[in-house]
């Protein structure tokens, strides 16, 4: 083994486990707050510098909370009563369905939104604005993670395909080159009159999509040779294994404009959650400010058992 391998193998593996990227999780929050209305917009507003840093936080919980995995995928495959007839299923349901063991394993994303937007709206109701600041942080996050095909399927990483790396290359790699480019206004935010039924309905859409994530790497990497398919640079003196940017260019092409419409997508639901909360709270007024820096002073420890994963 090469001198440089075991560090790179290692900052390789920790790009892989940050879901859409920290840049493209931080972006999604903060572009939804410019969907929300004018009574709501202003308090979202003030707090955008910790919605979009907060917005990473699931992601490094994984690290330190036993039960915090599984809330950020849902692997289809193995729930074939949902995923053969884009059925959704309640999480009362899947509990009498599967074991909980199962579900720890496969995933709970659908359920675990929806039980994070009952979080948010009684924090509403409450009027506890560093709880509505800390759940619609992470709503925002496990919906970005929902609109990602590859956190539909339990072949997350191209493991069963051998296309170990797909997941970084296509909802990390790919937005932080093309970014700039992509047109990430939404409109308005809109009531969800059955959060349940869009939830499920973006899961089953982020799933049709899978098969075409797997098959336009395989038709790029036919069409760049190997030595052309990666490119090293270098991050606090560790080398970093990456996807050079001519296969990127070849791969986004085959995908057309998929990581952006997912993007736009994240963007739309999280400020439609948000809205529906706190609309099904009863559109408290949300008076005073909370800065980011109160807020960091909290301890940041899992404190509620409703936080932990629903099962």
């Amino acid at each position: 083994m090469k001198p440089f391998q075991k560090p790179l193998f290692a900052a390789l593996a920790c790009i892989l486990l940050s879901s859409w990227g920290f840049f493209a999780h931080k972006n999604i929050n903060f572009q939804a707050i410019f969907s929300l209305p004018s009574e709501l917009m202003p308090f979202y507003k003030n707090n955008a510098l910790y919605l979009s840093e907060h917005a990473v936080d699931p992601d490094k919980r994984r690290y330190i909370v036993k039960t915090e995995a599984c809330r950020h995928y849902i692997d289809l495959d193995h729930y074939p009563e949902i995923a053969l007839e884009e059925k959704s299923m309640s999480f009362q349901n899947a509990t009498n369905t599967y074991s909980e063991d199962s579900l720890n394993r496969h995933g709970t994303l659908p359920w675990n939104i929806l039980l994070y937007m009952k979080l948010l709206e009684q924090a509403f109701r409450d009027q506890n604005t560093e709880l509505i600041l800390k759940y619609s942080a992470d709503i925002g996050h496990y919906i970005g993670d929902a609109h990602v095909p590859l956190h539909t399927t339990s072949n997350y990483n191209g493991q069963y395909t051998q296309q170990q790396g797909i997941h970084g290359l296509w909802e990390s790699r790919l937005p932080e080159l093309y970014y700039a480019k992509y047109d990430l206004w939404i409109g308005q935010a809109d009531y969800l009159i059955a959060p349940h039924d869009s939830i499920w309905k973006c899961i089953f859409e982020s799933h049709r999509l899978v098969d075409k994530v797997l098959k336009a790497e395989l038709e790029a990497s036919k069409r760049i040779p190997e030595r052309k398919k990666y490119t090293i640079s270098y991050k606090n003196g560790q080398p970093i294994k990456s996807y050079s940017v001519l296969f990127c260019k070849h791969y986004q092409a085959m995908l057309g404009n998929m990581v952006e419409t997912r993007l736009r997508k994240s963007i739309k639901l999280t400020a439609d959650c948000w809205f529906t909360c706190w609309v099904n709270a009863g559109k408290p007024p949300l008076e005073g400010r909370i800065t980011e820096t109160t807020l960091n002073k909290k301890d940041k420890k899992e404190t509620s058992a409703s936080e932990e994963c629903i099962h």
